[in-house]
């Protein structure tokens, strides 16, 4: 009877010792959740439609011009890479700072006016923009799981358009080669939404939607046919992040 008195002493030892052993893994554990990440996304830009696009735009102008060119505004829409590092600022909220890169060729001829033996009056039009961004995330429903979210914030756009190719003179009607090109920095608001998943202990799998406005300023010596350029448009794309 005295040794099953005394086994029950020790076996309460025992559980005690196993329940503060799972609390303090357990603690462990909420320490090191992974607070930043830093990840890269592969997207597709499709830039501001025709009605859409901002008042005295170059590609409008090239349109609209009285000897016009042939090509689509959404002959501009194309493949988009970046990256960001996102860090928690609480359980809802998350800051990210990103860059990205866009460049996009469109090959072009005049509509109504062709070269002597009918050859075709050909040139490049060139749209190239790098996005710098900040941004606040906002998740519904905590980090964890699956991690749906929407954003806002503010970005900075590097952009170069350039007409590379023959052109017609407004003047003699004569065809010359030439190279017309115009650059700069401007800023407006980014908005976003998306959904992570996690896929491995430090890995997140997710999709993006991104729109951002801005337009540039085309300065007159650059002797481009429009005297703004629309910046704006959508990025819908996939991501990747790695937690730490």
């Amino acid at each position: 009877m005295m040794r099953r008195l005394s086994a029950i002493p020790c076996a309460a030892a025992v559980a005690i010792l196993m329940f503060a052993g799972a609390t303090d893994a357990q603690a462990q554990i909420t320490r090191v959740e992974p607070r930043q990440s830093i990840g890269v996304n592969f997207g597709y830009f499709m830039v501001r439609p025709e009605e859409s696009r901002v008042r005295g735009d170059v590609l409008i102008a090239d349109l609209t011009d009285p000897e016009p060119l042939a090509f689509n505004i959404n002959d501009f829409n194309g493949p988009a890479i970046g990256g960001e590092w996102l860090f928690g600022l609480g359980d809802y909220l998350e800051g990210g700072v990103g860059a990205g890169f866009y460049q996009r060729t469109v090959p072009s001829v005049y509509l109504r006016v062709v070269n002597e033996g009918g050859r075709e009056i050909e040139q490049d039009l060139k749209l190239r923009i790098v996005p710098l961004s900040a941004t606040v995330r906002f998740l519904p429903i905590g980090r964890g799981g699956v991690e749906p979210y929407v954003g806002a914030g503010i970005g900075v756009f590097n952009w170069q358009y350039s007409e590379v190719g023959e052109f017609v003179d407004t003047f003699d009607r004569s065809v010359f080669r030439g190279r017309f090109r115009d650059n700069g920095t401007t800023a407006g608001p980014v908005l976003l939404g998306g959904i992570r998943f996690p896929v491995a202990d430090i890995w997140m799998l997710g999709g993006e939607i991104r729109y951002q406005q801005a337009k540039g300023t085309i300065g007159a010596d650059a002797d481009l046919l429009g005297d703004r350029i629309d910046l704006g448009g959508w990025n819908a794309g996939v991501t990747l992040h790695l937690r730490f």
